[in-house]
């Protein structure tokens, strides 16, 4: 996985780093199965640090 930065991520960014599409983003959040966002205004956002961690659950999830 990409270096993630400290800041927030945008839908693109996600999009950017899993390799996706930012339609696929869109539908994770709608779904509940994508890294949790959250909304700033109309904005949607990620915190790197909730991204770490839903990567690492997937791949716990995936070596089981």
């Amino acid at each position: 996985m990409a270096v993630l930065p400290d800041e927030f991520l945008t839908p693109d960014d996600i999009a950017r780093i899993f390799k996706v599409p930012k339609q696929t983003v869109y539908q994770w959040r709608k779904k509940h199965t994508g890294p949790p966002g959250f909304r700033i205004g109309k904005h949607i956002r990620y915190d790197p640090a909730a991204v770490r961690a839903y990567t690492n659950d997937r791949m716990t999830q995936d070596a089981a």
